[in-house]
């Protein structure tokens, strides 16, 4: 039975996912709005807002800005990741200690994704269908030296 394409906004989804640093973006889009959400916090919770409180809104509003850049236009993705992890680490002095080590984590871990993402490597071919291949071609093997399948 012959392979149809797949039809639907799953497939599609996954089709534009593959083509860009989607978890790289997203950690540090995620990252940067953690930040922000902290910045929230009740005065009792809140550690430290630098700078006149400034610097502890812009810096993630950038981690945010940026991570959508690096979805949306991942061919610049190497300036956006060297530019949000230091951003991110910008956050240990401005927001909260970097939202409290999780949006700081959260945008570092973004940031090296995104860098360490390369365009043209070959789509990943799930276990399932290499063990199928790979029987597959076990079978044809055995079939040609004389052996039973």
């Amino acid at each position: 039975m012959p392979e149809r394409p797949r039809q639907g906004l799953r497939p599609a989804f996954r089709r534009w996912r593959a083509r860009r640093p989607f978890w790289g973006g997203l950690l540090l889009a995620l990252g940067g709005g953690e930040i922000l959400l902290t910045e929230k916090a009740s005065l009792k919770v809140v550690m430290h807002i630098g700078m006149q409180g400034l610097a502890g809104y812009l810096l993630p509003t950038l981690m945010v800005i940026l991570g959508l850049l690096i979805l949306f236009n991942p061919s610049q993705r190497l300036f956006y990741s060297l530019t949000g992890v230091l951003l991110a680490l910008g956050t240990w002095l401005t927001s909260n200690l970097g939202g409290f080590f999780v949006g700081l984590l959260l945008g570092v871990t973004g940031s090296c994704l995104a860098f360490g993402w390369l365009p043209d490597q070959e789509p990943r071919v799930s276990r399932r269908r290499r063990r199928r291949a790979a029987r597959a071609a076990g079978q044809g093997l055995g079939e040609e030296a004389g052996e039973p399948a």
